[in-house]
């Protein structure tokens, strides 16, 4: 009694009949197989609706297997797409061969043969049988073969398949003949074969063991099937070598009884903490939600007394303005009395009544003029805006102490093509299955604007599709099960003013990083040193040029660089930049040289078609200009860690950015009638890096590191 939990089919939660091994090595019985496939092809024809997969009271599918119908279907629409066929839904072997399993929920693919390709696991049929006998000793196994009333069975013949007496068997199996030979067993009604044959070689016997896929194999499947390049060893030495397995596992288990029992005992114990725990978190959680019921009763009884006597005042002032206007009909209140005082003849009388009526009827009069109601019907006033609260209580949760709070990292997040964000937890373990990333955009006309959710397996994300010259807020929590850590400090990045504009170095420089050093070569162009000059610097142009749009690309400056100069060249310049006799480093030459010659400012043209800022010294100069302040100071900044640039083509201007918080730094004029070209020069030490784009797997790649 005690091993019926191991056979117990899992799909019909009955004994197995027939029991056939899945590749997951779970077994299931082979009609509760056909049954599963036929459920699972008529969920694919009606949609995955809940009606087909009722069709088969035997099966008791539970809903995480009926989740997965729309996977599994698509999978056998791409199987049938590649032109395999299965039978009609009116043969008896379904046509559909994957499923999942009842027993672990691992999607099952048996392959072109479906059914046929699996092994009947006659071992536990014939433990099965004998549970079933020994469950019904009482009952008698009888003769297959005496006329009526049969006689109780006393042996029955696994070649013939039937159940003798032994007067039948006598008669069936005479001495002398083939059928002497026949093997006999005592009374049952499990007949297995003698040979074990291959599934898929049905005229073959299994003589091999696939140790690849552990099932057994015939010569066929070794020599072109599909285990040819498996390892494979002989039926006896796997039988010997399971076998010898199989036994030390059983003596070992046997052997820790003692053992097993006291983690019997101990999880006996924990079943009832569980219950005691779970009630008591029960009524905790009951107490918080009633304490909340109990505040809402009380504001809502609060603004229900609030709004009844503000419609009690109004209703009262308005009946009262109409009784005064109906006082003004004729032979009604206030006109017919002043009807009745006209009647009076004596002077004296009809003046000292008069007089006060007259101001009466003047009000009345003035008011019908200027008609206004005395009170307002609309409760606008009285509208309860509960939009925060519904936000947080749409974050109640359970909360727990023991589960940290994330941060996010703001040095390893960044923006740029995509928004790449990651997050670490203030403790060596990660304790949290699973994490949330909500994020919004901020946005000052629209205040409350929901917030976007995102689950994630990993401690980052790569997000896409993100607005232009736009800022961001994000914040994380973490979950596990049921329990979740409150949300982290929310973090507010900016995305880039534009498009981010791909390009490369060329090949000497290398691809993506360009580097100059100090050496032998300066020195031999100091000879050509003058007075008032310096030596030439190294130019290096982008091999991909701008013609129209805005665009955005960033960089980062090596910190030792000691002079880079950064920025956009026309087409028509660069010509002259390479080949120009003149030293475009002269100080009456460069735009942004610092000096201060008079003639400088007068010839200085605010749209030229190139514009370069200067680097170095863990410096950025603003170049002088006419606007620039005179103070030289104050035109040297801190060097980003990542700087940008911004070249609007259309508008014809570009700016320079610090790219960590997309601040512009200096803005001007360039002249863009010619195709605009990413344009870099370095002189002694120095080294520039192009951004790397965020991909997909970037933060992937990041989390393996």
């Amino acid at each position: 009694k005690g091993i019926e939990r191991e056979l117990i089919c899992p799909a019909c939660k009955e004994l197995f009949t027939h029991p056939l091994i899945l590749p997951c090595q779970h077994n299931v019985c082979h009609k509760c197989v056909k049954e599963i496939l036929f459920a699972f092809e008529d969920s694919f024809a009606d949609g995955g609706s809940e009606s087909s997969n009722q069709s088969s009271p035997r099966i008791k599918a539970s809903s995480s297997s009926l989740d997965r119908i729309d996977r599994i279907s698509r999978s056998a629409s791409q199987r049938r797409s590649f032109g395999w066929r299965g039978r009609k839904r009116n043969s008896l072997t379904p046509r559909s061969s994957l499923f999942p399993c009842p027993g672990c929920q691992r999607d099952i693919d048996l392959g072109e043969r479906g059914i046929n390709g699996l092994f009947r696991n006659f071992t536990l049929e014939t433990i099965v049988e004998r549970y079933r006998q020994a469950a019904r000793a009482a009952i008698a196994i009888m003769c297959d073969f005496c006329k009526p009333p049969p006689q109780e069975s006393t042996k029955s013949c696994m070649d013939c398949s039937a159940s003798y007496c032994n007067e039948c068997f006598k008669i069936h199996h005479p001495w002398g003949t083939v059928k002497a030979q026949h093997e006999y067993v005592g009374p049952t009604t499990n007949f297995r074969p003698k040979i074990l044959m291959c599934p898929e070689h049905e005229m073959e016997r299994v003589n091999m063991y696939c140790e690849i896929c552990r099932r057994p194999v015939c010569h066929l499947c070794k020599l072109g099937g599909s285990h040819a390049n498996h390892r494979v060893t002989t039926m006896n030495t796997a039988y010997k070598t399971l076998k010898e397995k199989l036994s030390k596992d059983i003596e070992y288990l046997i052997s820790k009884e003692s053992q097993v029992k006291a983690h019997i005992t101990q999880l006996d114990l924990l079943l009832k903490e569980t219950e005691c725990n779970s009630e008591r978190a029960k009524e905790e959680a009951s107490h918080s939600f009633e304490k909340l019921y109990h505040v809402l009763e009380e504001k809502k009884s609060a603004a229900l007394r609030a709004i009844e006597a503000s419609k009690n005042l109004r209703l009262e002032k308005l009946q009262t303005q109409t009784e005064e206007y109906q006082g003004l009909l004729e032979n009604n209140g206030l006109v017919g009395y002043a009807q009745e005082v006209l009647k009076e003849t004596d002077p004296s009388c009809f003046v000292q009544t008069a007089k006060q009526l007259h101001v009466r009827i003047q009000k009345a009069t003035e008011s019908l003029k200027s008609f206004r109601p005395a009170a307002e019907t609309t409760f606008e006033d009285f509208v309860v805006d509960i939009a925060k609260q519904e936000e947080i209580l749409g974050d109640l949760s359970f909360h727990s102490n023991g589960l940290e709070i994330p941060e996010i990292n703001e040095e390893q997040s960044r923006m740029y093509n995509k928004a790449l964000i990651s997050w670490e937890c203030p403790g060596k373990t990660d304790s949290a299955d699973i994490y949330v990333l909500e994020y919004r955009k901020l946005n000052r006309e629209e205040e409350s604007v929901t917030w976007q959710e995102i689950e994630v397996r990993s401690k980052s994300k790569v997000i896409s599709d993100l607005d232009d010259d736009s800022s961001y807020v994000f914040r994380v929590r973490g979950y596990k099960g049921s329990i979740c850590s409150p949300w982290s400090r929310e973090v507010i990045l900016r995305t880039p003013p534009a498009p981010v504009f791909s390009f490369l170095f060329d090949d000497k420089c290398g691809r993506t990083s360009v580097e100059s050093r100090a050496g032998f070569p300066l020195l031999l162009g100091s000879e050509r040193m003058q007075v008032g000059c310096y030596t030439t610097l190294d130019y290096i142009i982008g091999d991909t040029g701008i013609a129209k749009g805005k665009h955005f690309w960033a960089f980062h400056v090596e910190a030792y660089s000691y002079l880079v100069k950064v920025g956009v060249v026309s087409s028509n310049k660069i010509q002259k930049l390479f080949h120009n006799t003149h030293d475009m480093t002269s100080p009456r030459y460069e735009q942004d040289s610092g000096h201060d010659s008079g003639s400088e400012d007068a010839f200085f043209d605010s749209s030229q078609p190139f514009t370069l800022v200067t680097l170095g010294m863990k410096k950025f100069f603003i170049p002088t200009t006419p606007a620039a302040p005179k103070d030289p100071a104050s035109r040297i900044l801190p060097l980003p860690s990542c700087l940008g640039i911004c070249l609007d083509c259309d508008k014809g201007k570009v700016g320079f950015y610090d790219a960590g918080c997309m601040k512009c730094l200096y803005e001007c004029e360039v002249d863009c009638s010619g195709i605009m070209y990413p344009a870099f020069a370095l002189m002694g030490g120095a080294a520039v890096h192009l951004e790397e784009a965020v991909t997909a797997k970037y933060g992937e790649y990041h989390d393996d590191i």
